[in-house]
């Protein structure tokens, strides 16, 4: 409903509670969320750690480029323009948008929306949310929607 009018969905990140992954995950379908990834298998993430590791972000790409399989995704975490459009020219399938302000997020969108896969994330809430989705972002990770999720409290007697 956030996102309501919007082309954006909202996913949950990959932090859960331990052992609850699949039942998070389920429930986020439910509630009429996407899921990003299940684990650390089902797609590749370059982060700033990453990056910095390898020297830049096209050597990052090209470097797990040549050791996953050509079905494998990869999405690289962006702080500014210069590196969304670094990322999308070294062949990065998502760009994920790291705690950038909402007129960046725009400017990403306006220039590199048509090109790739733009995720906006970094202390989003669910309050939050539409105003991040008004900036045309593909897509948005939610991460409380998984961490911070507080249980119903029900029972059953039996009389």
């Amino acid at each position: 409903q956030a996102v309501a009018g919007t082309s954006c969905r909202i996913t949950e990140t990959r932090k859960t509670i331990p052992g609850m992954r699949r039942l998070q995950k389920y429930a986020v379908r439910a509630g009429g969320g996407f899921n990003h990834r299940m684990g650390l298998y089902d797609a590749a993430m370059i982060k700033d750690t990453h990056i910095s590791a390898v020297g830049g972000i096209t050597d990052a790409v090209r470097t797990l480029r040549e050791q996953i399989s050509h079905m494998t995704r990869i999405e690289v975490e962006c702080e500014s323009l210069a590196q969304v459009e670094e990322a999308i020219n070294a062949g990065a399938d998502v760009v994920l948008l790291d705690n950038m302000s909402l007129q960046m997020m725009k400017e990403a969108v306006i220039q590199f929306g048509q090109r790739v896969t733009l995720e906006a994330s970094g202390g989003i809430s669910l309050e939050t949310v539409a105003d991040v989705a008004s900036t045309g972002v593909h897509i948005v990770s939610v991460g409380s929607i998984t961490y911070q999720v507080q249980g119903l409290a029900m029972h059953l007697e039996i009389g």
